[in-house]
């Protein structure tokens, strides 16, 4: 029966989507959000796109406070009881996104069990469900505003609202999944699911590989396989997988399975449906309506978004959403490209936020994911995590792009490994090869290594370590660096 439905919303995404918007737009045509913006009158996507402008945190910020305060019918018709505070990766604060039930069980849990449908539609003989899922999540913690009202990593709130059937099959027990001190959870997390049958992993691949790690040197193992042997499927999400996939295969022993997911705070919104798949299956019919706006739109006074019917390959866009938990055209500030157009896939490729162009060069995650792997591989090293900035013009000198990198395994030739880096960008950017031409605007990269612990120790610098935090990989100005360098030079780690 699932497996029918996912096949209809996939062959049918642009009807479906339709449909999701009218049923959006009629729950909350009596909530003040819906008042203001005459939701009842709104009959037809270029009617709701005219009079509801685009929205980012801040435009709802006032709305979300009221509702943690206990006020009802404000974004969303039904009582919302729970909110998913964000990691906030472009800014210090944390943002709170609504969780109603109907985000919950149309959106996350549907999507959920879709992925689980098409899992086991491509790999009929598996076993993943004769054995435990292990998810490396957030922390839990109260909200202090009101009694009613709770917050807390979307891991955990999924955790905390999962069915009887999720707590069977997952481990570990709750009040270890939900611990708030992440070295403390780390450490226990690993003592009590190196005797578990895991079958299968989720997590941010920073800390699952942390995790792992500590496995093998509790067990005297070298793989995990020889842990776990019946582990298949490693679940990945919240950055890109490219940088890590070797460190994985090396750790694992022998060959899973390995599926990406873009399961943000604001919404689960896709996931690979096969390990082979370039893309990410978007979910259309799970309570989220989709608009692309093209990134050079972004900053316009009426920025121009377009539908899935008008879409291209290749194309960057940022990702606007109208959700079951209130969210009305908003700007997750995420950017993505589509690399399929029959089914509907994306990739993320970075955020609006985290991208160097000091210079013209329009540098993004996805263009320095893959040369950082491209290094790597032609020098044998293995990277952890990296993060750059720009080196701005001087009187005495031209721009350059400086990087902070921390490795598992160092480069046989680290001079090498930066031209590599380099010419695996230009092969990658047309706009960052003609920035490099003959250095006239942008010269070799600066590279730095740095020492183990350095990016958990700037993370733990801004209470951020931990769950679905992450140090950005590319910033346009330098705050972010220079505080790591800070670390770095004070050799306190």
């Amino acid at each position: 029966m699932r497996l029918w439905r996912i096949e209809n919303w996939s062959n049918h995404p642009v009807a479906v989507q339709r449909e999701v918007l009218q049923e959006l737009v009629t729950a909350a045509q009596y909530t003040e959000f819906g008042r203001k913006y005459n939701f009842s009158k709104l009959f037809s996507l270029k009617e709701f796109k005219k009079n509801v402008p685009i929205h980012e945190y801040d435009d709802l910020k006032p709305y979300i406070h009221r509702m943690m305060d206990g006020e009802e019918n404000i974004l969303w018709n039904t009582p919302v009881n729970w909110f998913a505070k964000s990691s906030g990766t472009t800014s210090d604060k944390s943002k709170f996104i609504p969780i109603s039930e109907e985000s919950l069980q149309d959106n996350h849990f549907q999507a959920s069990k879709d992925l689980l449908s098409n899992y086991y539609k491509n790999f009929p003989s598996s076993d993943l469900l004769t054995g435990k899922g292990l998810v490396v999540g957030g922390s839990h913690q109260i909200s202090k505003v009101n009694d009613d009202i709770q917050y807390g990593d979307l891991s955990a709130v999924l955790m905390q609202n999962s069915p009887f059937w999720g707590q069977w099959i997952r481990t570990p027990e709750l009040s270890v999944a939900l611990l708030d001190e992440w070295e403390e959870k780390i450490e226990k997390l690993a003592q009590v699911t190196a005797e578990e049958n895991v079958t299968s992993l989720a997590g941010v691949p920073t800390w699952t590989i942390l995790l792992l790690k500590r496995i093998l040197e509790i067990k005297g193992k070298t793989t995990i396989k020889e842990v776990w042997p019946n582990l298949e499927l490693y679940i990945n999400g919240g950055v890109s997988f490219v940088p890590y996939k070797e460190q994985f295969d090396k750790i694992m022993g022998s060959k899973i399975n390995y599926l990406e997911i873009y399961n943000a705070s604001e919404g689960f919104i896709a996931a690979q449906v096969n390990p082979d798949d370039d893309g990410m299956l978007l979910f259309t019919e799970h309570g989220i309506f989709y608009e692309f706006m093209p990134v050079e739109e972004y900053g316009n006074e009426s920025p121009k978004t377009v539908g899935l019917n008008n879409v291209a390959i290749g194309k960057n866009y940022a990702l606007v959403m109208s959700t079951t938990g209130g969210l009305w055209r908003y700007l997750i500030g995420d950017t993505v490209q589509f690399t399929s157009l029959n089914p509907y896939k994306i990739k993320i490729t970075g955020r609006l936020k985290h991208y160097m162009n000091a210079f013209g060069e329009e540098v993004i995650v996805d263009n320095s994911d893959n040369a950082i792997a491209h290094a790597a591989e032609k020098t044998n090293a293995i990277v952890n995590d990296y993060t750059a900035a720009p080196v701005y013009f001087t009187q005495d000198s031209n721009g350059a792009h400086e990087w902070l990198i921390e490795f598992e395994k160092e480069p046989d030739d680290f001079n090498k490994f930066i031209i590599e880096l380099d010419t695996a960008l230009k092969n990658i950017n047309s706009d960052y090869e003609a920035k490099r031409h003959k250095s006239i605007a942008l010269r070799l990269p600066i590279v730095h290594k740095l020492a183990a612990g350095t990016f958990t120790e700037w993370l733990r610098s801004k209470g951020k370590l931990g769950g679905q935090h992450k140090v950005p990989r590319l910033s346009n100005e330098r705050g972010i660096l220079e505080e790591i360098l800070a670390i770095k030079n004070s050799a306190i780690i």
